[in-house]
């Protein structure tokens, strides 16, 4: 062994005994007499001192020693004169007796500190670097802390984890598949997985009742900073369920890793139908850390010869708390906000309740101050607070307020990262029609089962059909979903249909499910969480690539192995992919 103990472990009680450490040398400083070096692995940082007086060629040594030069040193430990509280090792040091460099180094194109002079892109072209960090290292330990206590809490619970296979076959619906030609099926091409769906329907018909499996899975589809080409899921399953027992087991495995690894007790989550979610805060993920909840205003506003409000499908606004403080600069701004292209807003009404009481708006020409008090009585306006208004077509003005209800609770410090507002979202609409296409899309999948008191509605009025599926929100971040699914052959085939596919289409894509259910499949139902996410939610941030090994970069690149790439014709031609067009 290259070491008797690790650079995080040795305390006073060490004191006197001879060791050996190995690691990467993070920083020497040369005090004339004395130099000291800091080596760090894995575990934490050991001081290593060595005396120009006692040993003046080891010392010269290790002061031609560069920054992430591997060592391995051995020596005595002894009690630390100027003692350091910010690391676990604080307390002692090395006096080295004899100094090897395992391999040197060539220095870094950034600092390997927790307070990096790197930018996103260096560090992901040399990720192993960057994974040396303090910070990166805790992330990377946080991840499997999580793997571990969700695998000790489902086996408690007799689920299975069970492995199915990353080549598959490709499916119309989702986003686009990542495709796999087959050389020894010319012409003919896998898929990756987008999720294990359709094989943990087909673990439920096998007998195996409750089953899970942390897997990789696929999208090809744009990115963002929780969005990755490849990423994580929990997945789930069981059967012989009904919603609640799936809301029920796994809002226990969501308190039980709060619990052991954030030390934060949860309350019971509440339950909201997606209607009311949309209805309240235009959003199918509202974060309930605080208020600003919406109220519609058509009642208050419409005929009064404003045409923005007259022409407008709905008129909806929040209250802002002690916002009448904002200045006229920062309400422009919240306009410019959402004028953005993203959001596409022609522009925001505002009022101002004063401390005396009385009200100012941007549209005092049009509505007197009685009508603006019904304002501040609908929507639980005081003295000091601000109203924020807009108008338009429902779905486009809630996605707009939505987005600037979190803008200004962002700005007024309301969005705690330690602070957990979980919910689950219910009820959702089982189709949504698509304008492009003329036809209905699943909102979650294909195998999502309506509600059955909603099941006659299929044959009448298919857009009013309520799914049986449910989402889990955590502070405006959808951490994961699911549904109960169909298992009856006949109704799968209904599905098929309200989704376009062709008969023969359907048995082409899905044959392999349907037969299934013809041999005897349970009422099942399932969950998959956003593994990367949930992660990164529990380090308190929002990008997922910090907490991935090895993450892609935004156009979907490994830029540390420059990855995609080309390949060879000789490749192209194993596959019997043509590698140019022919010529006309």
């Amino acid at each position: 062994m290259h070491r008797t103990h690790n650079c995080g472990e040795l305390r006073e009680s060490h004191i006197g005994q001879t060791i050996t450490l190995a690691g990467w040398m993070a920083r020497s400083r040369d005090l004339g007499g004395m130099t000291f070096i800091d080596l760090r692995d894995r575990y934490g940082i050991t001081q290593l001192a060595f005396n120009m007086d006692t040993d003046a060629g080891l010392c010269t040594q290790a002061r031609k020693i560069g920054r992430e030069f591997v060592l391995k040193v051995t020596g005595s430990v002894k009690e630390r004169e100027n003692k350091n509280k910010n690391i676990a090792t604080g307390n002692i040091e090395i006096i080295v007796s004899k100094l090897e460099i395992l391999n040197p180094a060539k220095l870094p194109p950034f600092t390997i500190e927790d307070e990096t002079d790197g930018g996103e892109e260096i560090r992901m072209k040399y990720r192993y670097l960057d994974l040396r960090r303090n910070v990166m290292r805790q992330h990377m330990e946080l991840r499997h802390r999580i793997a571990i206590e969700t695998r000790n809490y489902l086996d408690k619970q007799d689920f299975l984890e069970v492995e199915t296979p990353y080549l598959i076959k490709s499916t119309p619906e989702g986003a686009r598949d990542f495709v796999v030609p087959s050389r020894m099926n010319a012409g003919e091409f896998y898929a990756l997985p987008q999720s294990p769906q359709t094989f943990k329907q087909l673990l439920m018909v096998a007998g195996f009742d409750k089953y899970y499996q942390i897997v990789r899975c696929f999208r090809d589809e744009d990115l963002r900073a929780d969005r990755q080409p490849e990423f994580t899921q929990l997945d789930c399953e069981m059967s012989f369920v009904e919603q609640e027992d799936i809301l029920n087991t796994f809002e226990g495995l969501t308190k039980h890793l709060f619990q052991n690894i954030k030390g934060v007790t949860l309350n019971d989550f509440p339950r909201m139908p997606y209607s009311e979610a949309m209805r309240l805060y235009g959003s199918d993920k509202p974060d309930i850390r605080f208020g600003m909840q919406f109220v519609e205003m058509n009642g208050l506003v419409k005929d009064s010869g404003f045409k923005v409000f007259d022409d407008a499908e709905l008129v909806v606004g929040i209250c802002v708390k002690g916002g009448a403080a904002y200045t006229r600069k920062q309400l422009d701004e919240f306009t410019d906000f959402v004028k953005r292209p993203q959001l596409g807003a022609t522009g925001l009404i505002y009022c101002r309740v004063n401390e005396n009481g009385t009200l100012k708006s941007s549209v005092d020409k049009f509505f007197s101050e009685d009508n603006l008090k019904g304002w501040a009585e609908a929507l639980g306006a005081a003295a000091n607070d601000l109203m924020l208004v807009m108008a338009g077509q429902t779905d486009k003005v809630r996605k707009q307020l939505s987005a600037l209800r979190l803008h200004v609770a962002a700005l007024q410090g309301l969005t705690d990262p330690n602070v957990f507002a979980p919910l689950w979202v219910v009820d959702f609409p089982l189709l949504e029609w698509d304008e492009d296409s003329a036809r209905f899309h699943a909102m979650h999948h294909p195998f999502t089962s309506s509600k059955p008191e909603d099941i006659s509605l299929l044959s009448t009025d298919p857009g009013k059909v309520r799914a049986n599926a449910y989402d889990l929100v955590i502070n405006g971040v959808e951490i994961g979903g699911g549904s109960i699914r169909i298992h009856d052959r006949t109704q799968q085939a209904r599905m098929f249909e309200l989704l376009g596919f062709t008969d023969e289409e359907a048995r082409n894509q899905f044959g392999f499910l349907m037969n299934a259910f013809e041999f005897g499949a349970p009422p099942h139902g399932g969950i998959a969480f956003g593994f990367d996410r949930f992660t990164a939610m529990f380090g308190g941030q929002n990008d997922i690539r910090d907490f991935i090994a090895f993450p892609k970069n935004n156009s979907g690149r490994d830029i540390m192995i420059d990855s995609p790439s080309i390949i060879s014709d000789v490749q192209l031609q194993e596959l019997s992919i043509r590698t140019a067009m022919p010529e006309a």
